[in-house]
């Protein structure tokens, strides 16, 4: 193992205020089970899952309350004992409406208003999942202990995990691409589990080797981490085989998968509909690596993460583990509550989050972070026309001509905004960090996106229907 510096550098990007040193020296303190859980079927990318449970069940944590349903889904468990009181819509940090699993944590098994107990689960009381030999299971075994554990990617969209893994035929991952650069300003939960949890990182990136069929490793971490550089470097000393640390350089967005590739490798992703399998690469978030190695070797699904609340209208920001559907009134709470009124909250970094309304809204696998900030660091402002300035295409990691796709969006022609490749766009948001216009580009580009994918969704559905006739 060796620690090398990035050889390659993405154009374009920023440099927003990072703000990490509000939490980046807090520990990771594990946050009690909240009195009520707000369970979604759609913690991740693809169909959300199908719930399986009604109200007046009572319910295990780790209990399977929604299974996958589709190739690109992840099954949902229950994160603590509790009696499901509804199941309903709910709001989710992106502003869409899922259906989600409240569950009373206070109830009783054996309170007079509890319905009969759930069968017991077929394991010990000390692990939710039969844990497994790694070294002795089979591939096979592993993906299907990582599909049942309901893990997907952490950093991200929440792609699932076990399909990641499971390159499709004709496909073979040669680079196994660890994302720990964790460029988005005011989070630091990744940093804390590399520093604190760095054993269960390279137990994950054993256990993945494996299922992969040992590719060479690149754990990818930012230059303004030196002591998750320090504690990736211990943890991996011994390690055999092509495996490297490469320190990249400080710039959003380094986090971007496509990017971790280039910096690392040299290799360029294609557009869309292209996948990082189709250069050989598979890039995975530090926390769902940890998260791997607890399924495997300790039968833990991922029923909890590691959320960063932060902001200066936090009275103490922390690096909290809190369990999947814990509400965001729940985890400010848990962090001495409010300072001030916020003028604003952020699901997320503040790049690529999103403002929501109420803290009512409810964390998922992926929720990395949450942030509560005073007027002193938000203002309002209104949007003006195009200056023909040129940033934004400057700032684009993507190369594309950000400024013309969002004129095109203005003016409803999104086939204009097609032809100039708007689905290659991954929202980085560093096109609107450098209008001096204050023009909502990327808010366009995601219009556009979401716009073109309904109609692709239009057309096959049509297709289909017309093939059944």
């Amino acid at each position: 193992m060796k620690t090398v510096k990035s050889n390659f550098k993405f154009k374009g990007g920023v440099h927003p205020d990072y703000n990490k040193e509000l939490a980046r020296d807090k520990a990771i303190e594990t946050m009690p089970v909240p009195a009520e859980l707000v369970v979604s079927m759609s913690q991740h990318l693809g169909a959300p899952a199908k719930c399986l449970v009604k109200v007046g069940d009572f319910v295990k944590r780790g209990q399977l309350i929604g299974e996958k349903n589709g190739f690109i889904s992840v099954c949902v468990r229950a994160p603590a004992d509790g009696k499901v009181v509804a199941v309903e819509k709910r709001l989710g940090p992106a502003g869409g409406k899922a259906d989600a699993v409240i569950i009373d944590t206070t109830a009783k098994e054996d309170s007079p208003d509890a319905s009969s107990p759930t069968p017991p689960l077929p394991h010990s009381s000390t692990a939710v999942l039969p844990p497994l030999d790694w070294k002795a299971a089979s591939k096979e075994d592993l993906l299907k202990r990582v599909e049942e554990a309901g893990i997907c990617g952490m950093g991200g969209a929440g792609f699932p995990t076990a399909v990641k893994l499971n390159p499709p035929p004709g496909k073979r991952c040669e680079y196994l691409v660890l994302n720990g650069a964790e460029c988005e300003p005011y989070l630091t939960a990744d940093y804390r589990v590399m520093l604190e949890r760095a054993p269960r990182i390279r137990l994950g990136v054993e256990i993945m080797r494996k299922i992969l069929g040992m590719p060479a490793v690149r754990i990818a971490i930012e230059a303004n981490k030196p002591e998750a550089i320090a504690a990736m470097e211990k943890a991996f000393a011994d390690i055999e085989g092509n495996v490297e640390i490469v320190v990249l350089p400080v710039l959003y967005p380094q986090g971007s998968e496509k990017h971790q590739i280039f910096a690392t490798v040299g290799r360029i992703v294609p557009e869309p509909p292209a996948l990082p399998i189709d250069v050989g690469c598979v890039v995975e978030n530090i926390g769902t690596v940890a998260a791997i190695a607890d399924a495997v070797e300790l039968g833990e699904p991922l029923l909890a993460r590691v959320t960063t609340v932060s902001g200066d209208a936090v009275v103490e920001p922390k690096n909290v583990l809190a369990p999947s559907g814990t509400k965001y009134a729940d985890l400010v709470k848990f962090c001495g509550g409010e300072k001030e009124p916020p003028a604003k909250i952020i699901s997320g970094g503040t790049m690529m989050g999103f403002a929501v309304s109420t803290l009512d809204i409810a964390t998922t696998k992926t929720t990395s972070g949450l942030l509560v900030l005073s007027s002193r660091r938000v203002f309002q402002y209104g949007s003006q026309a195009c200056i023909n300035c040129g940033r934004c295409v400057r700032a684009c990691p993507m190369n594309l001509n950000a400024a013309e796709i969002a004129k095109a969006v203005e003016a409803d022609d999104v086939k204009a905004a097609e032809d100039l490749h708007v689905m290659t766009c991954i929202e980085c948001g560093a096109c609107s960090f450098s209008c001096p216009a204050y023009r909502p580009i990327t808010q366009f580009c995601r219009r556009a996106k979401n716009s073109i994918r309904a109609r692709i969704a239009a057309e096959k559905a049509k297709a289909a229907a017309a093939a059944k006739k």
